[in-house]
């Protein structure tokens, strides 16, 4: 895809709701907040609620037609923040539209549905929301390992919690405990934890899982009504990464709010980092701080203003290497190739976790 021109890059996002969506929460903030990028529209399914969201969030225009605002040629980039199990149908029109895409992830409910959008995406900038590895603080982390600074990296242990798929939730979110979805603990959570393991310590080339359900009925907030579990509560993994580094990873869902944390430890031969977060919602979602054995340069400063919500910090990462992308002609972005790479890992957890065996992690698509 050609470099953009230096005029405002003029973003779309489908899933703007008002009310409690994450868009609300993380993209619309941060593409208001950083120089260069434009709300230019939003879209629901929903005529009001799209008014609603253009009105609330300064968009220049709504959409009720998501495949309406993806054919407007003042789009360029168009955000897919909606529901896993209509990010192919939505990614696919913009791609073929020759748009730049911004998903969130897991990018497919399956492997087969990450590689066929992966392989459509063609030339075009794409980006995945695995948006924790852009976080200041881990890309940081990541220059301490790649240097040598605390030495052969020997092994890691990681704790992710979150408040979310635990024993009740509300109706609206009834599919995360699904299997059709494909969007769940493991392919959410346990796919954001694991990507900044490898972005801290290189890929992951081997899986030894297990799966639990805890709470194998689930109570529907607003009607009080059961709803079956179809997916697991609980990860447990033990692995290894290229750079020969062990590591465990408790991946727990349903955590109360005051006892949610995120730790990361790495162990190397001449130190230790330790990466931590206390949101709610996940590693993925908030600020990490950095601690370390060995001295190292604070963390960069988060591209978003320090007046924006923590939710936008890692999201306003990835617009802010998107765009330089865009401008530069560069593709520095992880996108539907990491996307790919992130579902396979996954699909390696749950067979393990199914057949009891460990699994090799295919490689990334060259």
């Amino acid at each position: 895809m050609e470099a953009a021109t230096q005029r405002e890059i003029r973003i779309g996002v489908i899933g703007a709701d008002t009310k409690t969506s994450w868009a609300k929460a993380s993209h619309v903030p941060a593409i208001n907040d950083l120089q260069g990028l434009r709300l230019a529209a939003v879209a629901t399914r929903n005529e009001q609620s799209a008014r609603e969201a253009a009105k609330a969030f300064g968009a220049d225009r709504w959409y009720s037609d998501p495949f309406a605002m993806i054919r407007d040629d003042r789009i360029d980039v168009v955000t897919v923040a909606v529901a896993v199990p209509a990010h192919r149908e939505l990614v696919l029109a913009a791609l073929e539209a020759g748009k730049a895409v911004y998903c969130e992830a897991p990018l497919g409910r399956s492997v087969t549905e990450a590689e066929e959008m992966a392989k459509a995406a063609r030339s075009l900038h794409t980006a995945i929301g695995l948006q924790g590895r852009h976080n200041p603080a881990v890309r940081r982390a990541a220059e301490l390992v790649s240097s040598g600074r605390i030495g052969r990296p020997l092994n890691a242990s990681i704790t992710s919690s979150t408040v979310a798929f635990g024993p009740e939730m509300p109706a609206a979110q009834e599919y995360y405990i699904k299997l059709s979805s494909g969007a769940n603990l493991l392919t959410i959570a346990g796919g954001h934890t694991l990507d900044l393991v490898e972005a801290v310590l290189g890929q992951i080339v081997e899986v030894d899982a297990r799966t639990e359900i805890r709470w194998p009925t689930v109570t529907l907030i607003e009607t009080g009504a059961k709803s079956v579990r179809e997916t697991a509560d609980y990860v447990g993994i033990v692995g290894r990464t290229a750079l020969g580094a062990a590591f465990t990873a408790e991946i727990e869902a349903g955590m109360p709010a005051e006892n949610v944390r995120f730790s990361f430890d790495v162990r190397g031969s001449d130190g230790w980092l330790s990466l931590t977060s206390t949101h709610p919602g996940g590693v993925q979602i908030g600020d990490l701080k950095l601690r370390s054995t060995v001295p190292f340069a604070e963390p960069d400063a988060p591209a978003v203003s320090d007046t924006i919500m923590e939710t936008a910090i890692n999201v306003g990462e990835v617009y802010a290497q998107l765009a330089r992308d865009m401008t530069e002609g560069t593709e520095r972005t992880p996108g539907f190739r990491e996307a790919l790479h992130n579902s396979r890992l996954i699909e390696a957890v749950r067979r393990s976790a199914d057949l009891g065996v460990r699994q090799k992690v295919p490689k990334p698509d060259a």
